[in-house]
């Protein structure tokens, strides 16, 4: 077999030309390493992601089922627009080494537009599954529909992954991960409850003492392992080998509610690089990236060496723009310090969250933001500088129907207004709380930068898709989320976690150190989502007590979101057979800020 030239080679990442024409099948390549079958294996599956109009990228990880890791092996990736591989469009030589933990990947360019494509690796005489993939159609094609989910927060330690099965069963262009595709704790007191039997406990090999309880990981072989064990559930595998994903990351992909190379685990705020550093090149080395058009450098020793946030077109259908919202974004801006000082707690080994960055009196982060304001010289950010540059650019620039920007965090405006006397909570708990500043509602400023640059730009119809949260929201975002009477420039779909312990769960255990008498407010889910409703009337739809996922339908005229909630473990700890709980519709029409909301359909 002969092929194309290639554009660009490395042991970490390889881009080849598809090869121009149908080629006849040949075989194993002479190349790959023959013998007995059962000599290699692909425990996690394969994947393929980034898809464009022209290029897809392609991963898999092989190993000796011998358990041997002295040497890297060799390994083929065949890519071919036949299910039975009668033809090629491209085949690729590639080395799978230890220092990639034997993952490869590759992205194919000189692809077909808007075609499906079929790939699998091959090791020796052993053969990965056959997967297959999808390109995007041209950016000038004006394509009739794009359908995709997006999913999240899929936490081994809890509740099961059944929503994983409904999703591999939708008929989608492409997948989004949202983040939190691992957990970088194994059993921290948030991830109490069970979780089903298939998934046993996991035994980081060199993780440290959470303070939290349970432990964290702390070097590459703890994220290699954490990524190793999530890739080998069976439904997560099926999502890979029927979609091509599009992924960012959030925090748990390094630690719990960071920024830039800090954890939070306590009110030190430690600065970890080589942590972060170990986070990321795990996450690159698991996730089908393209880092053709992007960057990755193991030798920049900066916590920094990567850049993921970029955009995808569909057609002139639908612009897709996903934003890093960890790796550049500003401390919180209530310090867990400042918080623990004024409490008499310990302000380096306590805890001090609540007050920093949950359940925040708004006058107290107005007046850290002005003062955080003038030690920056500018407002505290997310997406930072020349990121947020970026997405205005890209957003202005944009000529498709419907933008819509890949986001971690929560832009919802979540407020709880708990002045009024009626009430009855008295001082000093009778305030205007903003309940989660780790979300785009704990930096004011640069949310209203973003928000009423689509106001003044006059940008129409965008969406933001989002997780985190572990919960189901739908709401309208305001160009000044402060005033109700301000114009509303995008509508915010919030999906639940796969499996994550829903929002409600996390409020209600930690109500009573809020106030005690806010255990009334919080007393089941219904009075909590009507509470919030009160407090927040721009959102159209709320379920806080939910594990799930998401899909959109998008053509010229509308965008038709179905929320999919499954229902919890069963009785006895096991997973649903039939998970479907209920499912929740809601159509947002071209040029309207008012979805349509249709539950139980």
């Amino acid at each position: 077999m002969k092929r194309r030239e290639f554009l660009k080679g490395s042991a970490f990442f390889t881009v080849v030309a598809a090869t121009s024409g149908m080629l006849s099948a040949c075989g194993g390549g002479t190349d790959i390493d023959s013998g007995a079958a059962g000599v290699f294996a692909f425990p996690q599956g394969i994947a393929s992601g980034d898809p464009k109009e022209s290029s897809v990228v392609f991963w898999g990880r092989v190993v000796r089922s011998n358990g041997a890791v002295a040497d890297a092996i060799n390994v083929r990736l065949d890519v071919s627009t036949r299910q039975d591989f009668s033809s090629y469009a491209a085949q690729v030589n590639l080395s799978a080494s230890a220092d990639y933990d034997f993952t490869v990947r590759a992205k194919v360019t000189q692809l077909t537009p808007d075609t499906v494509y079929y790939y699998r690796f091959t090791a020796g005489s052993d053969v990965s599954v056959t997967a297959q993939t999808k390109t995007a159609p041209l950016a000038s094609s004006s394509n009739s529909q794009v359908r995709f989910a997006w999913f999240t927060c899929q936490d081994w330690s809890v509740n099961h992954w059944q929503a994983m099965s409904l999703l591999a069963q939708e008929n989608l262009d492409f997948v989004v991960h949202v983040g939190d595709y691992i957990y970088e704790t194994v059993g921290a007191s948030f991830q109490a409850g069970g979780a089903e039997p298939s998934h046993a406990t996991i035994k980081l090999p060199d993780g440290l003492a959470h303070p939290g309880g349970g432990i964290y990981a702390n070097t590459v072989n703890d994220y290699r392992t954490l990524y190793r064990t999530y890739k080998t559930d069976a439904r997560l595998q099926s999502i890979h080998h029927k979609f091509p994903v599009i992924a960012i990351w959030d925090d748990h992909e390094f630690s719990d509610d960071c920024w830039q190379d800090h954890q939070v685990y306590t009110n030190k705020n430690k600065q970890q690089t080589a942590r972060r550093r170990s986070a990321t090149q795990a996450w690159a080395e698991y996730t089908p990236i393209d880092f053709g058009d992007l960057s990755f450098d193991l030798n920049n020793s900066s916590y920094q060496n990567i850049r993921i946030y970029r955009d995808f077109r569909f057609g002139k259908l639908v612009h897709l723009v996903m934003t890093d919202e960890r790796l550049y974004r500003d401390d919180h801006i209530v310090s867990e310090q400042s918080v623990a000082q004024q409490l008499g707690h310990d302000p380096v080994n306590g805890d001090d969250s609540i007050g920093s960055r949950y359940f925040v009196p708004q006058p107290l982060l107005l007046q850290m933001e002005a003062q955080e304001t003038a030690k920056l010289g500018r407002a505290p950010s997310i997406l930072g500088p020349t990121q947020t540059q970026w997405w205005k650019d890209t957003l202005k620039n944009s000529d498709a129907t419907w933008k819509v920007w890949g986001n971690e965090i929560m832009l919802n405006r979540m407020w709880a207004d708990l002045t009024p006397p009626a009430l009855g909570i008295p001082p000093p708990y009778n305030q205007l709380y903003v309940i989660n500043c780790d979300s785009w509602d704990g930096f004011p400023s640069h949310k209203a930068e973003l928000l009423s640059y689509l106001d003044t730009q006059n940008i129409q119809n965008v969406v933001a898709i989002t997780g985190d949260l572990h919960a189901f929201q739908c709401g309208v975002v305001r160009a000044n989320p402060g005033d109700l009477n301000s114009r509303p420039v995008l509508v915010d779909f919030l999906t639940a976690g796969i499996s994550s312990q829903s929002f409600y769960n996390y409020i209600k255990s930690g109500a009573a150190v809020v106030n005690p008498l806010l255990g009334a407010l919080v007393q089941t889910p219904q009075t909590f989502d009507n509470l919030l409703k009160h407090f927040n009337p721009d959102f159209a739809y709320v379920d806080h007590d939910a594990q799930g996922y998401a899909t959109a339908t998008i053509t010229s005229d509308s965008m038709v979101v179905v929320f999919n909630k499954v229902k919890p473990l069963a009785g006895d700890g096991s997973a649903p057979a039939q998970p479907l709980l209920k499912r929740t519709r809601m159509t947002l029409a071209k040029g309207s800020s008012t979805p349509l909301i249709e539950d139980n359909v």
